[in-house]
């Protein structure tokens, strides 16, 4: 149980920093984060706090759906928009298009690792992962059509907020599955039954 905590708590840390490190890259982020950079834009609010709010929001929809949350869930909550609101003060803003792509590849290959620690140490899905299978088991929708239809939503909400699309926008969707699926094993403390019916792709 003690270790099990310590890696939810690393995981969901190094999880923020990851995405520090992809925010500083400046060459597109994933949909949750391109939206919470644009709400950042609008309203002044630090971009990890934004990332904190949106889950606290997101985690409401949860009530409708049915789904309870976890330990992690909460811890998911409070740590991840945190650590990369501390992240963004440390972490440099990338220059040059080669630094910016390979600042970037690190960043994901962080949330990656990240992501196999928190979802392997089984202490409850993130909000946004709980929304998706929270679709698929109210209304029977699949899982893979309710990520889509709402990453699309808050992707494309996100930009028009003024948060960030681009190439790694495209690198991440491309990459994360493989590499959270990489990363998994190497920390999976779950029933089997569970490891094989997790979600590939995180979305924290």
């Amino acid at each position: 149980m003690i270790l099990r905590s310590i890696q939810l708590l690393v995981g969901l840390v190094l999880f923020g920093v990851g995405c520090a490190v992809m925010v500083q890259a400046g060459i597109g982020l994933d949909p949750w984060t391109v939206f919470a950079q644009g709400v950042s834009r609008q309203t002044g609010i630090g971009i990890g706090w934004v990332t904190n709010i949106v889950g606290f929001l997101v985690l409401l929809a949860w009530i409708p759906l049915r789904q309870k949350p976890g330990i992690g869930t909460i811890a998911n909550i409070l740590l991840v928009g945190t650590s990369m609101q501390l992240a963004l003060g440390v972490v440099p803003v990338a220059r040059g298009f080669v630094v910016q792509v390979l600042v970037f590849l690190a960043g994901t290959a962080l949330v990656a690792l990240a992501s196999g620690l928190y979802i392997g140490a089984n202490f409850g899905p993130g909000p946004r992962d709980g929304l998706m299978t929270g679709l698929n088991s109210r209304f029977g929708w699949p899982i893979w059509a309710s990520r889509f239809g709402v990453e699309a939503f808050v992707l494309v909400a996100g930009w028009l907020l003024g948060g960030t699309v681009g190439l790694g926008t495209v690198l991440f969707a491309v990459l994360i599955g493989p590499a959270v699926h990489l990363a998994l094993p190497w920390f999976d403390r779950r029933p089997r039954h569970t490891a094989t019916a997790a979600v590939a792709q995180p979305a924290v």
